[in-house]
């Protein structure tokens, strides 16, 4: 899977291994490959490839359950023993192709010699199914999926019908596929959606429109209203995932509900891409017409899986319940307060809370760019501790970095005898709980209310500001000068911040 090798993904929230490998036997596609695995005997015939000879088909989707009279029996039966082999379930023999030629051009029927065919039986693997750990079923199941998304990603069959040139050969210039376009295609969708998935407020377990992961594949970032090419390229790209989509949701990938085919017939191209996002105009209804698609649990562990493998960092909550408390404040710095509040508590749930405290605060400690950060978190996970943090707290009330965070901690849980801060340290827990909150959020709206809030009891705030032993004063200024919503302090601001840089020359 194509990705970026450094790239960092919010943490996705797995389902144990137990409940995904459940859901792996009960796919639909997986469970008819192991069905076919079991079925597979002496009298099994596969052609080169692998692939079942075409008399056996009737059989095999009998043995799937599948009505005679079903159309398209022969193509699920076909699709599941694929799975089957590629997955290892099944191993197969396969037949000397000069012997096939020669029963080909002898004219020997396909119930006649057998040295025309090769053989198939049930593979090692297939012990896993009933055998192995969750962990081995996964495996299994991932690999089915590759074969899915590999078929997913080709042309549908009446495309490469009309790609044959006179020879019956694929003219794959007439036919406009690439095939590693078309998995890179893909690929990027099932980011797309699983970015969708895992962003702080983002569809979480709700379902994603077909249009609006259409378009972010096609309209180019920072685009106003999309031209009618575009427009016509989002149409285009929904078309393709309606298909893709159908042949993913038997392996348990996603759940899908397909583009109303009425609505298809009825509506023009123009209305399928209204709106500057690709997504239709209307009502809720009206946009589950044009198609909706979600990842399930397993989906989101198998599409995390493949970026791994591709060497995207794409966390998952719960990774770091057995690492220190600095790698903890490290990561979750990183975070969305959604996910590192889950995080945390998975950190500590596991922990003697005076010991993990103490660790906690030890690992906020630090004047680099990342220390205000840690120190929100650390504060984040100190909410929740009860009354048996409190000596691990106390002990660094008289600490420079972490006394202001203690002060806090203990005021709000009603603790007496706690001593008041100096300014210089009021002035420290001001810039450094500002830093805090730009790294972790950046300029949002409810950042200037928090500046004015900090700074209201001060009149002199920005007349000793400057002079804050902090390595982000100056940083914390300009941002003040910028934001502050009071013109006359915002200027001030501004001033303090020039000072602050020449003092740190």
């Amino acid at each position: 899977m194509s990705a970026e090798p450094h790239h960092t993904l919010p943490p996705a929230r797995l389902h144990s291994d137990a409940e995904l490998a459940r859901e792996a036997l009960g796919a639909p596609l997986f469970a008819r490959a192991v069905r076919l695995a079991r079925w597979a005997g002496p009298g099994t015939r596969v052609e080169v490839g692998g692939e079942l000879a075409a008399a056996q088909l009737p059989e095999a989707a009998a043995a799937l359950g599948l009505e005679p009279a079903d159309e398209d029996a022969a193509v699920y039966a076909s699709q599941a023993w694929r799975v089957a082999v590629d997955t290892g379930l099944v191993d197969v023999t396969e037949p000397d192709e000069d012997a096939e030629h020669a029963a080909d051009d002898a004219g020997v029927a396909e119930a006649g010699e057998g040295s025309a065919y090769g053989s198939a039986a049930p593979g090692e693997d297939l012990a896993l199914v009933t055998g192995g750990a969750p962990g081995e079923v996964l495996g299994l199941w991932l690999a089915a999926l590759e074969t899915v998304l590999a078929d997913a990603a080709v042309p549908d069959l009446d495309e490469l019908v009309d790609a044959l040139d006179t020879g019956g050969e694929v003219d794959f210039g007439r036919l406009d596929w690439n095939p590693q376009r078309e998995a890179d295609f893909l690929d990027g969708v099932l980011a797309n959606l699983y970015l969708l998935t895992v962003a702080e407020g983002g569809a979480g377990e709700s379902a994603v429109p077909l249009p609006v992961l259409a378009a972010s594949m096609v309209v180019p970032d920072g685009m106003g209203e999309p031209t009618d090419e575009v427009l016509e390229q989002v149409s285009d790209a929904m078309m393709r995932l309606d298909d893709q989509f159908r042949q993913l949701e038997p392996i348990g990938l996603v759940e899908f509900r397909p583009v109303d085919e009425d609505l298809m017939a009825e509506a023009s191209d123009e209305d399928l891409t209204a709106g500057p996002s690709g997504a239709p105009a209307g009502d809720d209804e009206d946009v589950s017409r044009y198609g909706m698609v979600r990842l399930t649990p397993l989906g989101l562990y198998g599409i995390r899986a493949r970026m791994l493998e591709a060497g995207v960092e794409a966390p998952a909550i719960g990774e770091l319940s057995g690492k220190g408390a600095d790698a903890l404040l490290d990561a979750v710095s990183r975070f969305p307060e959604s996910a590192a509040q889950a995080e945390i508590e998975q950190w500590l749930a596991g922990r003697e809370l005076p010991a993990a405290v103490a660790e906690l605060l030890a690992a906020a400690r630090g004047d680099d760019e990342g220390a205000p950060l840690r120190r929100l978190r650390c504060q984040q996970a100190l909410a929740t501790a009860g009354p048996e943090a409190e000596p691990a707290v106390r002990a660094v009330l008289d600490d420079a970095e972490l006394g202001g965070l203690a002060r806090v901690w203990l005021a709000e849980r009603g603790v007496g005898d706690v001593p008041a801060p100096d300014a210089e340290m009021v002035f420290w827990l001001t810039v450094d709980t500002i830093a805090a909150q730009l790294a972790a959020d950046g300029e949002t709206e409810e950042l200037p209310l928090l500046i004015a809030s900090l700074t209201a009891h001060h009149s002199s705030f920005f007349e000793q500001a400057w002079r804050v032993e902090h390595p982000a004063t100056a940083y914390v200024l300009e941002a003040m000068g910028r934001l502050h919503p009071d013109r006359k302090a915002a200027k001030e601001a501004r001033k303090a911040a020039f000072k602050a840089r020449s003092r740190q020359g």
